[in-house]
């Protein structure tokens, strides 16, 4: 099993205080809270952070990422402090912030009108598949192994097919649905976990990471697979 995986059942099981436990309208508002918070940062780091990005050893780029995203998801997966777990998150979003920064460089920068349509559509798909879970939890209560089989086989045929160089737009279709997927399953997974300030951060960045793959995946099939830079 998975980090990611293990992280979410110790979700369910660890022991809380019972002055740990908040209601489900403040849960859920350090939940949408921590989300908006990520995303915020990543839209900052867009504005303000090309040239860095731009400018990095690719080789130290790739290590740092690696390092830091590990990192943080380890903090947030073991402690119960809700100050360290957002410093976990952090150590995520910062490392994918300066992915998703390049990924909009190429595809003209915030301004560019396929990145905005991207952006459009990842918020309209993420409230859809929101509602939806809602609506219908005990569909998306039946998701978790499905889903995580998906994504496994996906990531290895994209690293298969990147390897011999086959164009990849069917499979860049399915990680949409897979991730449109996700956003649903993990914030109908978050309302199962004792509800409280740690639990809203750690379950936020399962969600940050469904709709950051999202957008990405959106922004590469209205971008034809081709960056508008020269």
């Amino acid at each position: 099993m998975s980090m990611l995986s293990e992280r979410k059942e110790e979700r369910l099981y660890k022991q809380v205080l019972e002055n740990e436990i908040v209601s489900s309208r403040t849960y859920n508002a350090y939940l949408g809270g921590a989300v908006a918070y990520g995303l915020i940062i990543n839209i900052i780091m867009c504005a303000t952070c090309t040239e860095l990005v731009l400018n990095m050893n690719p080789l130290l780029f790739i290590i740092g990422y690696f390092v830091c995203a590990l990192a943080g998801t380890f903090i947030s997966a073991k402690s119960d402090n809700p100050v360290i777990s957002f410093l976990g998150y952090n150590l995520v979003v910062l490392p994918v912030g300066l992915v998703v920064t390049e990924a909009v460089y190429w595809y003209g920068g915030l301004s560019s009108y396929i990145v905005l349509e991207a952006f459009v559509y990842t918020a309209c798909i993420t409230c859809i598949m929101i509602c939806l879970s809602i609506l219908f939890p005990d569909f998306f209560s039946k998701l978790g192994g499905i889903l995580f089989g998906c994504l496994i086989g996906l990531v290895i045929v994209e690293l298969v097919l990147l390897i011999l160089g086959v164009p990849q737009n069917i499979l860049t279709w399915a990680g949409v649905g897979i991730f449109a997927l996700y956003i649903g399953y993990d914030y109908w997974k978050a309302q199962q976990y004792p509800k409280t300030v740690d639990n809203a951060i750690d379950s936020a960045l399962d969600i940050y990471l469904d709709i950051i793959n999202l957008f990405l995946r959106i922004l590469r099939i209205l971008g034809g697979g081709k960056s508008s830079k020269k």
